[in-house]
């Protein structure tokens, strides 16, 4: 929780957890309190697992990896990236299980919409190069987005004014500390430069703006 440290992590060397439900499971990345308050985690249902109806009192954001997640509004397959604001309630539950990239209780008290994209189908545009770009979200300082790149790419010297977070969907980045590959999660500070060389065929979610030094 110290937004002022550069974080890292390869999720496919953290273990599993049980949440209090079961057939649910965690990988904790960033955590506030052990069942409440900030959290951004990666979260496997078990085919036929479920939870109780809840709420998150500033928010939720999703990003289905694999398989089919429900709840009482529908189905959200591989690819689907959907905000559920203050106020929403649910039960949600997996009939044939799935894995979501979740961060929980990091809306703005102004950011109220509900959003529901599918970025199978969507109207990606394309940069230079073979970059593709997909804008998922934008409120206030905060942006969300997916980027594509068909070829390999250096990006160098990038600084966000609010930091950024970083979630390798497929392929891999590098830079001068090492190699992150599909399932790693990044956190870089306010106004921390950082370059990137991004190989072919990588996808990757970027936040930008919604992080400051702590105290």
């Amino acid at each position: 929780m110290n937004f002022s440290l550069r974080i890292a992590l390869d999720t496919q060397h953290i273990d599993w957890q049980a949440s209090p439900k079961s057939g649910v499971w965690r990988k904790p990345l960033a955590r506030e309190f052990k069942e409440q308050g900030h959290a951004t985690s990666l979260v496997k249902f078990e085919a036929g697992a479920q939870f109780s109806e809840h709420d998150h009192p500033l928010g939720e954001e999703i990003l289905v990896l694999e398989g089919t997640f429900s709840d009482h509004t529908g189905d959200y397959h591989q690819g689907q990236y959907f905000r559920n604001p203050k106020g929403f309630r649910h039960a949600p539950f997996s009939e044939a299980g799935c894995l979501i990239f979740v961060k929980l209780h990091q809306f703005q008290k102004t950011d109220q919409k509900r959003v529901c994209i599918d970025t199978n189908t969507a109207n990606w545009q394309k940069l230079k190069n073979e970059i593709k770009i997909l804008h998922l979200h934008q409120h206030l300082n905060e942006q969300v987005t997916l980027f594509h790149y068909a070829s390999t790419e250096v990006l160098a010297n990038l600084t966000n004014d609010g930091g950024a977070e970083i979630y390798v969907i497929k392929g891999e980045l590098s830079d001068a500390d090492g190699r992150y590959q599909t399932g790693s999660w990044l956190r870089i500070p306010h106004l921390s430069p950082y370059s990137f060389t991004v190989q072919a065929n990588s996808t990757v979610w970027l936040k930008v703006g919604h992080l400051f030094k702590s105290g």
